[in-house]
């Protein structure tokens, strides 16, 4: 079940959110609800996506490697945010 939910967020951080979420082909309700389920839920940071449980052997990562992050920072400095 979903719930509507308003919230009051600066002009400009709304704007770059929207960006960021274009660009990683998501909508703004679905990151801030990942965000939160992040926050109150154990997440496991050992499981990897199926793209990168592809390229197992291909590359090698630091074993402390924090794909999600990784990711965030790529987006973030494409998008300019």
């Amino acid at each position: 079940m979903t719930t509507k939910l308003t919230l009051t967020v600066e002009k400009s951080v709304i704007e770059k959110a929207k960006k960021y979420a274009k660009g990683t082909q998501r909508s703004l309700s679905e990151m801030v609800q990942k965000y939160l389920e992040s926050l109150v839920e154990e997440s496991d940071k050992s499981e990897l996506s199926p793209k990168i449980k592809n390229l197992a052997g291909s590359l090698k990562l630091p074993e402390n490697f924090d794909y999600d992050k990784a990711l965030d920072d790529y987006y973030k400095e494409k998008y300019d945010l």
